[in-house]
C-alpha cells in the first residue's frame, strides 16, 4: 500500500465516478481501474461497489477512506515539518451540532494553519451523522452535548463505534427568543409560559430519536412544531413568529446580531457540551489546535447566568 493509491481512493470517493477522478489525478482510467483492483487484493476487501451511475464506498470502504484521509494528513503534517516547502494540501474536518463557537473556533484554526492550499470542512450536522462521521473517522472531532436523559442511548453508541466524549462545560437550561418576543423581559419562564409560542428544533433526518435532539426536552408535546435544518432559518423563525428553541443559553452576538437573547428556563437539568473522538485515532496537530480554540473560548465565560462575561457559545 503506498500515499499514491490512498490519494487515489480520495479522489476517487470525492468524484463519484473512476473516469472523473481519472480526469482529475491526470491518469488513464484503466491504470486507476488497476491500482484499486490492486489495493483491494491486498487489503482483502472491496472498497468501492459499481453502479451504472458511478461507484459508490462500501460499508469498508468507508472505512478505509477515513483511515486513508487520516494517514494523508499525518503524511502532510510531515512534509510540512521536514521539508523546505509545505508538502500537501492539509485536510480537517469537524462535524457539530449547531453551536456558534464551533464555527468561532474553526475560524481560528484557519486563521493560524491556513495555507495557500488546505481543505478544511466544518459540518452542523445530525446528532447520529456527528457520531457515524467520527466513527467512520470522516471527521476527526465530533461535537454534541449529552444529559440525564440522552447519555445512556449516547455512551451505548460511544462504546459500541470505539469513541469517547470529553466534556467541555456544562450549563443550565436557557431559551432563544427574539429581543421583541413578548416573554424578552422575564428573569426565567417555564413551560407553561411558553405553551401559546411556536416550538423550534433541528431536523434529525432519518434518526429522529428523542435521545437524538438537539434540544433537551424533546419528549414534551407541544402544540405548534417547526423543525428547520440551519442555525440562520431558526433564527428568523423565532424573530419573525416569536418562536423558542431550548438552548445552552450562551449566543455569540457577532455571530447572530443583538436580535436573538438567552432567558433562563425554569426546568432542572444540566447540559454537558463536549467532543467526541476515535479511540483508535491521536488528534492531529490541527485536532489539538481546534480543540485548544474551543477551550480558550469556554475559558473566557461565565457559564449558567444569565449575563455572561463574554460571547462565543450558542
Amino acid at each position: 500500500m503506498t500515499l499514491q493509491q490512498l490519494r487515489y481512493i480520495v479522489a476517487i470517493a470525492e468524484a463519484g465516478t473512476l473516469s472523473g477522478a481519472a480526469k482529475a489525478l491526470f491518469i488513464s482510467q484503466p491504470s486507476l481501474t488497476k491500482t484499486v483492483q490492486e489495493l483491494e487484493n491486498e487489503m482483502g476487501i472491496k472498497i468501492f461497489e459499481r453502479t451504472n451511475k458511478g461507484v459508490l464506498l462500501s460499508h469498508d470502504g468507508e472505512i478505509f477512506l477515513g483511515y486513508a484521509r487520516q494517514v494523508l494528513e499525518q503524511a502532510a503534517l510531515l512534509e510540512s515539518h521536514y521539508k523546505t516547502q509545505a508538502g500537501g494540501k492539509q485536510e480537517f474536518r469537524v462535524s457539530t451540532q449547531h453551536y456558534s463557537f464551533a464555527v468561532n473556533a474553526f475560524v481560528d484554526l484557519i486563521k493560524e494553519y491556513g495555507r495557500d492550499t488546505y481543505d478544511f470542512s466544518l459540518q452542523e450536522t445530525q446528532t447520529y451523522e456527528i457520531i457515524r462521521d467520527v466513527a467512520d473517522m470522516k471527521s476527526e472531532i465530533g461535537i454534541l452535548y449529552m444529559n440525564d436523559f440522552n447519555r445512556s442511548v449516547l455512551e451505548k453508541l460511544f462504546k459500541t463505534h470505539d469513541l469517547v466524549f470529553h466534556e467541555l462545560f456544562s450549563t443550565s437550561p436557557h431559551i432563544f427568543i427574539s429581543n421583541t418576543h413578548p416573554l424578552h423581559d422575564r428573569d426565567k419562564v417555564s413551560m407553561e409560559e411558553l405553551e401559546p409560542y411556536p416550538y423550534l428544533s433541528y431536523v434529525q433526518g432519518d434518526h429522529n430519536s428523542f435521545y437524538f435532539s438537539e434540544e433537551i426536552f424533546s419528549t414534551v408535546v407541544r402544540k405548534k412544531n417547526i423543525r428547520v435544518t440551519d442555525r440562520a432559518t431558526l433564527f428568523n423563525l423565532l424573530i419573525g413568529l416569536d418562536g423558542y428553541t431550548v438552548c445552552s443559553g450562551v449566543i455569540d452576538k457577532r455571530l447572530n446580531g443583538e436580535s436573538i437573547i438567552a432567558v433562563p428556563l425554569d426546568e432542572e437539568d444540566t447540559i454537558h457540551i463536549g467532543y467526541i473522538t476515535h479511540k483508535k485515532i491521536h488528534l492531529s496537530r490541527l485536532g489539538t489546535s481546534y480543540i485548544n480554540a474551543l477551550e480558550r473560548y469556554i475559558a473566557s465565560l461565565e457559564i449558567g447566568g444569565k449575563n455572561k462575561s463574554a460571547q462565543g457559545l450558542s
